[in-house]
């Protein structure tokens, strides 16, 4: 039987997270939530106040902005994680990217395998790091699988934009932040990856900062 969520300290975390209106305050890294793995979902939040949960991890995203956020990132360790893009970005940075359109989806209990050998290196950032990117190199293509908000079963393969997008917010439930999977010789703040490495590949800050790409 799963617990009576009214009852469970995380239901009374979100509870108290969701009484102030707006966005959610979003952790950063140096925070023991953002290392730790997060628990898997078993009913700790009732449908009502799941809900609620993930329309405030919807508005956060949007409000930040980015295109996806794990509920350790608002502090709550549960392996739930919301993601969107609309993509918009030119034709060239969508083919050399694969970043396409994502639409609006709730994960719970996310997991992803690689599916193929190929991996592709680019510029990520997050949330919980703010003002910096570094270039990761992840899996090309991945298979996801997961539930909805309503139980429902994911299982499907992503490539691209989206399949970084997955592998990025699943690392986070498992204590991962990007950092760790990155080349920290292109380290960048926002500032310098707009006025120098803003090119649809990374390719030109590999050359001149001296990190391999792969």
């Amino acid at each position: 039987m799963a617990p009576d969520s009214a009852r469970t300290p995380l239901a009374a975390q979100v509870e108290e997270l969701l009484a102030v209106d707006g966005p959610l305050p979003i952790v950063t890294a140096g925070d023991p939530v953002l290392r730790g793995a997060a628990e898997p979902f078993d009913g700790q939040l009732e449908p009502a106040l799941l809900d609620r949960f993930v329309q405030a991890l919807r508005v956060t995203m949007h409000a930040a902005p980015g295109v996806g956020l794990a509920a350790p990132q608002v502090g709550v360790a549960l392996r739930i994680a919301v993601v969107e893009d609309p993509a918009p970005v030119p034709e060239e940075v969508r083919l050399a990217r694969g970043r396409v359109p994502l639409p609006f989806r709730v994960l719970v209990n996310p997991v992803y395998e690689p599916v193929g050998p190929d991996r592709a290196a680019f510029f990520e950032g997050c949330l919980s790091v703010p003002g910096w990117q570094a270039v990761v190199a992840r899996h090309a293509r991945v298979r996801l699988r997961a539930e909805d908000e309503r139980g429902r079963p994911v299982d499907e393969v992503l490539t691209g934009w989206p399949a970084r997008i997955a592998q990025h917010e699943t690392d986070h439930l498992d204590g991962t932040l990007y950092l760790d999977r990155a080349e920290i010789r292109s380290l960048s703040s926002n500032e310098v990856v707009v006025a120098r490495w803003s090119q649809p590949t990374p390719e030109r800050a590999a050359d001149a900062l001296g990190f391999p790409l792969g």
